[in-house]
Protein backbone atom coordinates (compact mmCIF):
# COMPACT_ATOMS: atom_id res chain seq x y z
CA UNK A 1 0.00 0.00 0.00
CA UNK A 2 1.22 3.80 -1.02
CA UNK A 3 1.25 5.66 2.24
CA UNK A 4 0.90 9.53 1.83
CA UNK A 5 2.59 11.52 4.69
CA UNK A 6 1.15 13.05 7.48
CA UNK A 7 3.58 15.41 9.82
CA UNK A 8 3.86 16.10 13.64
CA UNK A 9 6.43 17.83 15.39
CA UNK A 10 8.43 16.24 18.33
CA UNK A 11 7.69 19.10 20.73
CA UNK A 12 8.59 20.48 24.48
CA UNK A 13 6.84 23.35 25.74
CA UNK A 14 8.62 26.09 27.81
CA UNK A 15 6.40 28.48 29.53
CA UNK A 16 8.40 31.81 30.83
CA UNK A 17 5.00 32.74 32.65
CA UNK A 18 1.78 31.30 33.71
CA UNK A 19 0.89 35.04 34.55
CA UNK A 20 -1.12 37.24 32.13
CA UNK A 21 -3.15 40.33 31.72
CA UNK A 22 -5.54 38.54 30.03
CA UNK A 23 -8.82 37.18 31.23
CA UNK A 24 -10.51 34.94 28.34
CA UNK A 25 -13.24 33.63 30.28
CA UNK A 26 -12.46 29.73 28.37
CA UNK A 27 -8.11 29.83 29.02
CA UNK A 28 -7.10 26.91 31.41
CA UNK A 29 -3.12 28.44 30.81
CA UNK A 30 -3.84 31.50 32.55
CA UNK A 31 -2.68 32.27 36.17
CA UNK A 32 -3.25 35.62 37.96
CA UNK A 33 -0.52 38.13 38.07
CA UNK A 34 2.10 37.92 40.93
CA UNK A 35 0.78 33.92 41.78
CA UNK A 36 3.53 32.23 39.82
CA UNK A 37 6.55 34.27 39.04
CA UNK A 38 8.49 33.05 35.90
CA UNK A 39 10.71 30.21 34.78
CA UNK A 40 14.33 31.24 35.46
CA UNK A 41 17.03 30.51 32.63
CA UNK A 42 18.78 27.62 35.38
CA UNK A 43 15.40 26.09 35.27
CA UNK A 44 14.43 26.20 31.87
CA UNK A 45 18.28 25.05 31.80
CA UNK A 46 17.70 21.83 33.42
CA UNK A 47 14.58 21.02 31.82
CA UNK A 48 16.59 21.26 28.08
CA UNK A 49 19.22 19.26 29.78
CA UNK A 50 16.94 15.88 30.35
CA UNK A 51 16.14 16.15 26.82
CA UNK A 52 17.12 14.22 23.72
CA UNK A 53 18.09 16.36 20.72
CA UNK A 54 17.04 13.18 18.77
CA UNK A 55 13.82 12.98 20.10
CA UNK A 56 12.57 16.17 20.25
CA UNK A 57 13.40 19.24 18.20
CA UNK A 58 11.18 22.09 18.30
CA UNK A 59 10.55 24.11 21.86
CA UNK A 60 7.72 25.88 22.38
CA UNK A 61 8.01 29.22 23.98
CA UNK A 62 4.41 29.45 25.10
CA UNK A 63 3.90 32.77 27.24
CA UNK A 64 1.36 34.62 29.36
CA UNK A 65 1.45 38.25 28.05
CA UNK A 66 2.73 41.37 30.00
CA UNK A 67 0.66 44.31 29.20
CA UNK A 68 2.23 46.53 26.76
CA UNK A 69 2.54 49.86 29.38
CA UNK A 70 3.65 47.10 32.14
CA UNK A 71 7.41 48.19 33.44
CA UNK A 72 7.96 44.67 33.25
CA UNK A 73 7.72 44.59 29.60
CA UNK A 74 11.77 44.80 28.23
CA UNK A 75 12.11 42.50 30.92
CA UNK A 76 9.44 39.74 29.99
CA UNK A 77 10.87 40.43 26.22
CA UNK A 78 14.50 39.81 26.76
CA UNK A 79 13.59 36.72 28.85
CA UNK A 80 11.55 35.26 25.91
CA UNK A 81 14.60 36.24 23.67
CA UNK A 82 17.29 34.70 26.32
CA UNK A 83 15.01 31.03 26.33
CA UNK A 84 15.30 31.01 22.49
CA UNK A 85 19.13 31.15 22.41
CA UNK A 86 19.13 28.91 25.56
CA UNK A 87 17.22 26.31 23.43
CA UNK A 88 19.33 27.11 20.55
CA UNK A 89 22.58 26.09 22.99
CA UNK A 90 20.81 22.82 23.73
CA UNK A 91 20.28 21.95 19.93
CA UNK A 92 16.89 22.48 19.59
CA UNK A 93 14.99 25.03 17.31
CA UNK A 94 12.50 27.20 18.98
CA UNK A 95 9.05 28.59 17.93
CA UNK A 96 7.64 31.40 20.48
CA UNK A 97 4.37 32.29 20.59
CA UNK A 98 3.75 35.30 23.30
CA UNK A 99 0.97 37.00 22.10
CA UNK A 100 0.89 40.76 20.44
CA UNK A 101 4.04 41.97 20.34
CA UNK A 102 5.39 45.33 18.67
CA UNK A 103 7.38 45.61 15.31
CA UNK A 104 10.44 46.01 17.17
CA UNK A 105 9.74 43.13 19.70
CA UNK A 106 8.97 40.86 16.69
CA UNK A 107 11.87 41.74 14.98
CA UNK A 108 14.33 41.13 17.99
CA UNK A 109 12.68 37.78 18.40
CA UNK A 110 13.30 37.04 15.31
CA UNK A 111 16.96 36.36 15.64
CA UNK A 112 16.69 33.48 17.86
CA UNK A 113 13.89 31.96 16.65
CA UNK A 114 13.55 29.97 13.38
CA UNK A 115 9.53 30.29 13.31
CA UNK A 116 6.68 32.21 15.34
CA UNK A 117 3.27 31.74 16.22
CA UNK A 118 -0.19 33.85 17.16
CA UNK A 119 -3.68 32.71 17.29
CA UNK A 120 -5.70 34.95 15.20
CA UNK A 121 -8.82 33.60 17.03
CA UNK A 122 -11.94 35.23 14.92
CA UNK A 123 -12.16 38.35 13.49
CA UNK A 124 -15.72 38.78 14.61
CA UNK A 125 -15.95 41.92 17.14
CA UNK A 126 -18.95 40.39 19.31
CA UNK A 127 -16.38 38.25 21.09
CA UNK A 128 -15.02 41.47 23.14
CA UNK A 129 -18.84 41.36 24.82
CA UNK A 130 -18.70 37.86 25.84
CA UNK A 131 -15.66 35.63 26.49
CA UNK A 132 -12.90 38.43 25.30
CA UNK A 133 -14.39 41.33 27.09
CA UNK A 134 -11.64 41.03 29.28
CA UNK A 135 -8.71 40.44 27.47
CA UNK A 136 -7.26 43.78 25.81
CA UNK A 137 -4.92 41.81 23.36
CA UNK A 138 -7.57 39.97 21.80
CA UNK A 139 -9.17 43.15 19.61
CA UNK A 140 -9.30 41.74 16.51
CA UNK A 141 -7.34 44.16 14.42
CA UNK A 142 -4.69 43.67 16.64
CA UNK A 143 -4.04 40.20 15.92
CA UNK A 144 -4.66 40.40 13.06
CA UNK A 145 -1.76 43.07 12.34
CA UNK A 146 0.51 40.68 14.02
CA UNK A 147 -0.14 38.62 11.27
CA UNK A 148 1.10 41.50 8.59
CA UNK A 149 3.78 42.20 10.98
CA UNK A 150 5.47 39.00 10.68
CA UNK A 151 5.03 38.67 6.86
CA UNK A 152 6.52 42.35 6.73
CA UNK A 153 9.31 41.25 8.31
CA UNK A 154 9.73 37.92 6.56
CA UNK A 155 9.12 35.34 9.29
CA UNK A 156 7.44 32.05 9.35
CA UNK A 157 4.38 32.35 10.82
CA UNK A 158 1.81 29.88 12.41
CA UNK A 159 -1.85 30.78 13.32
CA UNK A 160 -5.22 29.44 13.17
CA UNK A 161 -8.95 29.96 14.60
CA UNK A 162 -9.82 28.92 17.65
CA UNK A 163 -13.73 27.13 17.22
CA UNK A 164 -16.58 27.28 20.06
CA UNK A 165 -16.38 29.98 21.72
CA UNK A 166 -19.10 31.83 20.76
CA UNK A 167 -18.85 32.54 17.05
CA UNK A 168 -20.64 31.06 14.35
CA UNK A 169 -19.46 29.53 10.50
CA UNK A 170 -19.79 33.01 8.90
CA UNK A 171 -17.06 34.17 11.31
CA UNK A 172 -15.22 30.63 10.77
CA UNK A 173 -15.12 31.45 6.72
CA UNK A 174 -14.19 35.57 7.60
CA UNK A 175 -11.27 34.69 9.58
CA UNK A 176 -10.26 32.05 7.44
CA UNK A 177 -10.63 34.44 4.24
CA UNK A 178 -8.78 37.36 6.20
CA UNK A 179 -5.49 35.00 6.76
CA UNK A 180 -5.77 34.16 3.14
CA UNK A 181 -5.36 37.51 1.90
CA UNK A 182 -2.18 38.26 4.24
CA UNK A 183 -0.40 35.08 3.20
CA UNK A 184 -1.60 36.56 -0.48
CA UNK A 185 0.56 39.21 0.05
CA UNK A 186 3.66 37.94 1.86
CA UNK A 187 3.45 34.22 1.71
CA UNK A 188 4.86 33.96 5.27
CA UNK A 189 2.14 31.31 6.80
CA UNK A 190 2.82 27.98 6.74
CA UNK A 191 0.38 26.80 9.29
CA UNK A 192 -3.44 27.52 10.13
CA UNK A 193 -4.55 25.94 13.13
CA UNK A 194 -8.33 24.83 12.93
CA UNK A 195 -8.34 24.00 17.26
CA UNK A 196 -11.58 23.17 18.65
CA UNK A 197 -12.46 24.43 21.87
CA UNK A 198 -12.15 21.50 24.63
CA UNK A 199 -13.73 22.39 28.28
CA UNK A 200 -11.19 22.14 31.12
CA UNK A 201 -11.68 22.38 34.74
CA UNK A 202 -9.45 25.81 35.28
CA UNK A 203 -11.78 27.48 32.75
CA UNK A 204 -13.40 30.82 34.57
CA UNK A 205 -16.87 30.24 33.34
CA UNK A 206 -18.96 27.11 31.87
CA UNK A 207 -18.70 27.16 27.65
CA UNK A 208 -19.67 24.17 25.78
CA UNK A 209 -16.81 22.18 23.35
CA UNK A 210 -16.83 22.25 20.08
CA UNK A 211 -18.80 19.89 18.12
CA UNK A 212 -15.97 17.87 16.49
CA UNK A 213 -18.24 16.24 14.23
CA UNK A 214 -18.47 19.60 12.76
CA UNK A 215 -14.43 19.44 11.93
CA UNK A 216 -13.90 18.07 8.31
CA UNK A 217 -16.57 20.24 7.14
CA UNK A 218 -14.63 23.13 8.26
CA UNK A 219 -11.84 21.27 7.33
CA UNK A 220 -13.29 21.47 3.82
CA UNK A 221 -14.17 25.39 4.09
CA UNK A 222 -10.70 26.02 4.98
CA UNK A 223 -8.71 23.69 2.53
CA UNK A 224 -11.10 25.70 0.01
CA UNK A 225 -10.14 28.99 0.89
CA UNK A 226 -6.37 28.90 1.96
CA UNK A 227 -3.57 29.00 -0.84
CA UNK A 228 -2.63 25.62 -1.38
CA UNK A 229 0.73 25.95 0.40
CA UNK A 230 -0.43 26.49 3.67
CA UNK A 231 -0.68 23.33 5.77
CA UNK A 232 -3.94 22.77 8.08
CA UNK A 233 -2.85 21.47 11.01
CA UNK A 234 -5.40 19.78 13.92
CA UNK A 235 -4.36 18.89 17.17
CA UNK A 236 -3.95 15.06 17.59
CA UNK A 237 -5.26 15.15 21.20
CA UNK A 238 -8.60 17.07 20.64
CA UNK A 239 -9.81 15.08 17.51
CA UNK A 240 -9.66 11.64 19.55
CA UNK A 241 -12.61 9.71 17.48
CA UNK A 242 -11.37 8.02 14.63
CA UNK A 243 -13.63 8.50 12.15
CA UNK A 244 -13.42 12.63 12.83
CA UNK A 245 -9.70 12.40 12.04
CA UNK A 246 -10.04 10.06 9.54
CA UNK A 247 -12.84 12.46 7.75
CA UNK A 248 -10.41 15.81 8.64
CA UNK A 249 -7.63 14.11 6.59
CA UNK A 250 -9.53 13.01 3.77
CA UNK A 251 -10.65 16.57 3.19
CA UNK A 252 -7.15 17.99 3.80
CA UNK A 253 -5.62 18.45 6.94
CA UNK A 254 -2.10 17.40 6.72
CA UNK A 255 -0.01 18.03 10.40
CA UNK A 256 -1.33 17.26 14.04
CA UNK A 257 0.75 19.88 15.63
CA UNK A 258 3.22 19.37 18.31
CA UNK A 259 3.03 16.07 20.50
CA UNK A 260 4.01 17.07 23.41
CA UNK A 261 4.57 15.49 27.28
CA UNK A 262 1.79 18.08 28.46
CA UNK A 263 -0.62 20.59 26.19
CA UNK A 264 -0.66 23.56 28.73
CA UNK A 265 -3.55 25.09 26.92
CA UNK A 266 -5.71 22.03 27.42
CA UNK A 267 -3.90 20.62 30.18
CA UNK A 268 -6.60 18.06 30.59
CA UNK A 269 -6.48 16.44 27.20
CA UNK A 270 -2.83 14.30 27.22
CA UNK A 271 -1.39 13.25 23.97
CA UNK A 272 -1.35 9.46 22.53
CA UNK A 273 0.90 7.12 22.53
CA UNK A 274 2.82 8.12 19.54
CA UNK A 275 2.98 4.46 18.74
CA UNK A 276 -0.97 3.94 18.56
CA UNK A 277 -1.47 7.14 16.61
CA UNK A 278 1.28 6.05 14.03
CA UNK A 279 -0.44 2.32 13.58
CA UNK A 280 -3.99 4.24 13.48
CA UNK A 281 -2.94 6.35 10.55
CA UNK A 282 -1.46 3.80 8.85
CA UNK A 283 -3.95 1.29 8.69
CA UNK A 284 -5.60 4.07 6.93
CA UNK A 285 -2.86 4.59 4.57
CA UNK A 286 -0.94 7.36 6.18
CA UNK A 287 2.26 7.50 7.25
CA UNK A 288 3.14 9.65 10.44
CA UNK A 289 6.51 11.47 10.27
CA UNK A 290 8.16 13.94 12.44
CA UNK A 291 9.04 17.75 10.70
CA UNK A 292 10.75 20.78 11.83
CA UNK A 293 8.99 23.78 13.51
CA UNK A 294 10.33 25.55 10.01
CA UNK A 295 8.68 24.38 6.87
CA UNK A 296 11.73 23.97 4.08
CA UNK A 297 10.38 26.93 1.65
CA UNK A 298 11.32 29.30 4.35
CA UNK A 299 14.79 28.29 5.98
CA UNK A 300 16.53 30.76 3.25
CA UNK A 301 14.41 33.52 4.98
CA UNK A 302 16.62 32.81 8.29
CA UNK A 303 20.19 34.19 8.83
CA UNK A 304 23.38 31.87 8.36
CA UNK A 305 23.51 31.14 11.70
CA UNK A 306 19.55 29.60 12.46
CA UNK A 307 20.05 27.61 8.50
CA UNK A 308 22.84 25.95 10.08
CA UNK A 309 21.11 25.09 13.45
CA UNK A 310 18.49 23.75 10.77
CA UNK A 311 20.59 21.85 8.47
CA UNK A 312 22.01 20.02 11.73
CA UNK A 313 18.49 18.97 12.70
CA UNK A 314 17.69 17.38 9.87
CA UNK A 315 20.25 15.46 9.81
CA UNK A 316 19.57 14.17 13.66
CA UNK A 317 16.25 13.51 12.35
CA UNK A 318 17.39 12.05 9.03
CA UNK A 319 14.47 14.62 7.22
CA UNK A 320 14.67 14.83 3.42
CA UNK A 321 13.86 18.56 2.21
CA UNK A 322 10.43 17.76 1.52
CA UNK A 323 10.27 16.54 4.99
CA UNK A 324 11.88 19.45 6.70
CA UNK A 325 8.68 21.26 7.89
Amino acid sequence: MPYSWITYSPAFTLVPTYECFNRCTYCNFRRDIGTSGWLSLAAAADQLARLSPHHVCEILILSGEVAPNSPQRSKWVQHLYDLAALALDYGFLPHTNAGPLTRAEMGYLKQVNVSMGLMLEQLTPKLLQTVHRHAPSKVPELRYAQLEQAGELGIPFTTGVLLGIGEDPEDWQDSLAAIAKCHRRWGHIQEVILQPHSPGQQQQEALPSFDVAQLPQVVQWARSLLPEDITLQIPANLVTHPEVLRACLAFGARDLGGIVPLDHVNPDYPHRDLGALKAQLRGWGWQLVPRLPIYPQYIPWLSPDLQARVREAQERFDLSPTLAG
